[in-house]
């Protein structure tokens, strides 16, 4: 593990903001990380400001694309409302569905089965909207890239509305309206929305044109919350305003599916963290072990009881694709072993039974056990198709471009892809990828980083330290929780093993300190999960540093801060 302290900011304009906020220099030194440098920047950061979002005719294609959908409505024409199959594709078009919904009675949903029709636009929904008399499909956290699909629904006097938020290619698809902020030629200022973000902005357009309150569309950011983490999306400007309201509504005023699920998991306040590892694994489960549309059902539907039905159902969905994945990454670290692939630059595995709705998280499953860019592939019909994962700092989809020769279709961002190809096709992508991962990827980039944002004393983290901490959340990319480095730590020798075993020989894979620093008689409580291994070297050294990020625990009532390890080095 590489420890990398982040560049210390101007002292100056440290100091200054310190002293303008009435707050300690390290919390300053975060602030100024972040470019958060002013008093006026503190106040938005702090408390973000619904009415600082933009406004949505600045994209591109808005205004084509909200004249269409008035069209429709006053022609009396049936709206499909089509989306991906995962967590940022079901919770847009429960959010577009759901709002037009109070404007127009003739609106359907349809999510791809991840299948029988795989990622995207399909023929078989456009088929589907043909046979059902639909003349307007909007799109959402797909499309980008079917050009084709487009021109074939043009074919059937189907128009389209994309809105996207992946990487457009040369060419877009000729449709009605093209709403992506990452368009060369699309000056929208924040261009890291979310799918779910994109089908936002349409809503706010035609609220606005509507001179519709904005406080009316303030229950639909409970799905915008839930869509930004789970889609690990940039956490800042307008995804920082939305998600910070959002998870509001899911604390105080949630719709009842989401309701229903926060019942099953037993917590009535929710962190962003806490979104992105219990309620986005279950809504995604819909779409992995059945169909996306359930997870549809379940955010859309108004009946509480009918809710709970849905979330049980779910949950029962997560807990098998929790079982599965471990199973198939087992598997997938065999093969590796058997293949003698455990010094490759790459890690590319296939297996034809492998179940199509977990690939993505077996992949990210390998990269914990090697650190390198990730494929796994399974049989898709008469293809192959595979999920792309990367390491820090290596774009793996310019690496797939590379070898566009051997791929049918491929999609995605710089750490996450999708991609088919013909069966007779891996073996010569297989070995052109790790060619050309071998060329491009860096010796630091083969090593996991810890990004250090400040060393701390452990006598300053204090509860004020902590409660003003607190409030830099919503955490997540371009906000990420702060690490802090402590030196010349040593354990007080009630540090432990601990976690339950599976067999009696087995020693407990996590680790519990109790920390004591320099003269001060107090003791600090830290947790390594994963790090048991390191405690023999820690009760053995004379002092060690820690990387760790700060956490408050409830126990029995009573409440202390935490170090939550990310790493110990023992002192040289």
């Amino acid at each position: 593990m590489r420890w990398i302290s982040k560049p210390k900011p101007n002292q100056e304009t440290v100091l200054s903001l310190s002293n303008s906020l009435g707050i300690d220099k390290v919390l300053a030194t975060l602030l100024v990380q972040r470019g958060v440098d002013t008093f006026e920047k503190a106040k938005s950061f702090f408390r973000p400001n619904l009415a600082e979002l933009h406004n949505p005719f600045l994209m591109k294609g808005m205004e084509a694309a909200v004249q269409r959908i008035f069209d429709a409505i006053e022609n009396n024409e049936t709206i499909m409302v089509f989306g991906d199959y995962d967590v940022d594709g079901t919770t847009a078009v429960a959010l577009m569905s759901s709002y037009l919904l109070t404007l127009h009675p003739n609106v359907v949903t349809y999510i791809p089965d991840r299948y029988a029709e795989g990622y995207g636009i399909s023929t078989q929904g456009i088929d589907f909207a043909d046979d059902n008399n639909i003349s307007l499909i909007i799109a959402l956290d797909c499309g980008i890239k079917a050009i084709d699909k487009v021109a074939y629904a043009k074919e059937k006097n189907i128009d389209f509305i994309i809105c996207d938020h992946h990487r457009p290619g040369a060419n877009v698809p000729d449709a009605v309206a093209v709403l992506d902020p990452k368009q060369t030629d699309c000056h929208y200022p924040f261009d890291e929305l979310s799918g779910c973000g994109v089908g936002f902005k349409v809503i706010q357009a035609i609220a606005q044109v509507q001179e519709q309150p904005f406080e009316e569309l303030i229950p639909y950011l409970d799905l915008l919350a839930v869509s930004i983490a789970a889609d690990i999306v940039p956490m800042d400007g307008e995804n920082r305003i939305l998600a910070y309201h959002g998870l509001k509504v899911i604390n105080s005023n949630p719709r009842p599916g989401i309701k229903a699920v926060l019942e099953q998991i037993q917590k009535t306040e929710l962190t962003i963290t806490d979104v992105v590892f219990m309620i986005a694994p279950r809504i995604n489960a819909a779409g992995r072990m059945k169909q996306g549309i359930h997870a549809v059902e379940l955010l859309t539907e108004q009946d509480m009881n009918l809710a709970k039905k849905f979330a049980r159902e779910i949950d029962q969905y997560n807990a098998d694709r929790k079982e599965l994945d471990k199973k198939i990454t087992d598997e997938a670290i065999q093969q590796i072993r058997e293949n003698n692939e455990e010094q490759n630059s790459t890690s590319v595995v296939f297996c034809e039974t492998w179940h199509k709705g977990v690939i993505g998280i077996v992949a990210s499953r390998l990269i914990e056990n090697y650190y390198r860019p990730t494929l796994v592939f399974t049989k898709s019909g008469e293809k192959l198709a595979a999920s792309a994962r990367s390491v820090k700092g290596f774009d793996v989809y310019n690496a797939l471009e590379a070898c566009s020769e051997h791929i049918e279709q491929f999609g995605g961002h710089k750490y996450a892809a999708g991609l088919t190809l013909l069966p007779e096709n891996y073996t010569a992508f297989k070995r052109a990828f790790e060619q050309v991962v071998k060329e491009t990827l860096s010796e630091e980039q083969k090593t996991p980083e810890i990004i250090l944002d400040a060393e701390v004393d452990l006598i300053d983290l204090n509860p004020k330290f902590y409660r003003i901490l607190s409030q830099f959340a919503p955490f997540g990319p371009a906000n990420m929780k702060p690490v802090f480095k402590a030196t010349g730590l040593r354990d007080n020798g009630y540090g432990k093993r601990i976690g339950k075993v599976e067999n009696e020989n087995d020693l407990p894979e996590h680790l519990r300190l109790n920390i004591i620093y320099g003269a001060d008689d107090k003791t600090y409580n830290a947790i390594g999960f994963g790090m048991g291994n390191q405690l023999e070297d820690i009760v053995n050294a004379e002092t060690f540093e820690a990387a760790f990020t700060l956490e408050e625990n409830n126990w029995n009532g009573y409440t202390s801060l935490q170090l939550m390890l990310k790493d110990v080095r023992v002192t040289e």
